[in-house]
């Protein structure tokens, strides 16, 4: 039998401050899109190449996403996303021809498009990518960096690449080659399930928060104050750089809603006496909630 498939509620929040820079050189981009809203584009990008350079670079990657990508969910997201990362390289490369050659402005840019419960990603850089499902946190994104290509050959570990003088030497970004290599963006498509959350962020982060910290901070309340709250988190570690971030949470299903309701339900009132009795209430109770399970997860 066929079902429909109900769309995949979600909420949107984002956060980006200073941190320890002097000036904001990071962007964020989060715009409903689609024909009815509900599909999302999101974005972190960071930018470099000294005061204003970066900060010219990381705004032209979010607005070449807002013009290529703000309108209705394309048909093929791969290839569009894709399009949009080429166009914002060119146009950078182009600005940056008047600055000064170790001034040279770039960004790396994570960019996210998720349509109902499908999300697909693009990546150049080192900021990243969280999927958080079940409190359990995966890295979604490679760091396209000097201390990544590192440890992928099992030459230093996690605390090694945090003290590392090459930390933040890239060895890919957005705008400062005048062409991107070809095998960028990379691209990474999942689907989200109810109660996942996503976590877009620049790399002021991780030099200070271990990666499974992101699940506690992510833990209850709106996408905005956990996005501030992890903002804020950074700063008092003393984060040398600045902090942005964008998260997306995924509704609990209506199943899930009501199976908890009725399990609050059956134990506020706690069934007393005969002990046939309470089996039966029990019985009912569970089957009324593989009904509901059936339902709303076709």
């Amino acid at each position: 039998m066929l079902t429909e498939q109900r769309p995949l509620e979600v909420e949107v929040g984002s956060a980006s401050r200073v941190g320890g820079r002097d000036h904001n050189e990071d962007a964020v981009l989060v715009q409903p899109i689609g024909a009815n809203g509900q599909a999302w584009l999101l974005a972190v990008a960071d930018g470099m190449g000294g005061h204003e350079g970066g900060e010219v670079a990381s705004g032209i990657a979010i607005d070449v996403l807002k013009e290529q990508l703000g309108g209705t969910v394309p048909a093929d997201v791969r290839l569009e996303l894709t399009r949009a990362y080429r166009t914002a390289n060119d146009r950078i490369w182009a600005q940056g021809q008047d600055v000064p050659v170790d001034r040279h402005m770039g960004t790396t840019l994570v960019a996210a498009i998720l349509n109902g419960p499908y999300l697909t990603i693009a990546n150049v850089g080192d900021s990243r990518a969280y999927l958080i499902r079940a409190n359990q946190v995966l890295q979604i994104t490679n760091d396209h960096s000097v201390v990544a290509e590192q440890a992928a050959r099992g030459e230093i570990g996690q605390e090694e690449q945090r003290a590392s003088a090459n930390r933040n030497m890239l060895t890919a970004a957005v705008g400062t080659t005048e062409r991107l290599e070809r095998k960028l963006p990379e691209i990474f498509e999942l689907s989200l399930l109810p109660e996942d959350k996503l976590l877009l962020c620049s790399d002021g982060f991780y030099d200070v928060i271990d990666q499974q910290e992101y699940a506690a901070q992510l833990g209850t309340g709106d996408p905005n104050t956990m996005s501030m709250a992890l903002v804020s988190l950074a700063e008092q570690r003393n984060t040398t750089d600045n902090v942005s971030a964008v998260v997306l949470i995924a509704r609990p299903s209506r199943a899930t809603t009501q199976r908890v309701e009725l399990e609050t339900t059956i134990a506020e009132t706690k069934p007393q006496g005969n002990p046939i009795v309470v089996a039966i209430v029990v019985l009912l109770a569970a089957v009324l909630i593989v009904a509901i399970a059936f339902f709303f997860l076709l």
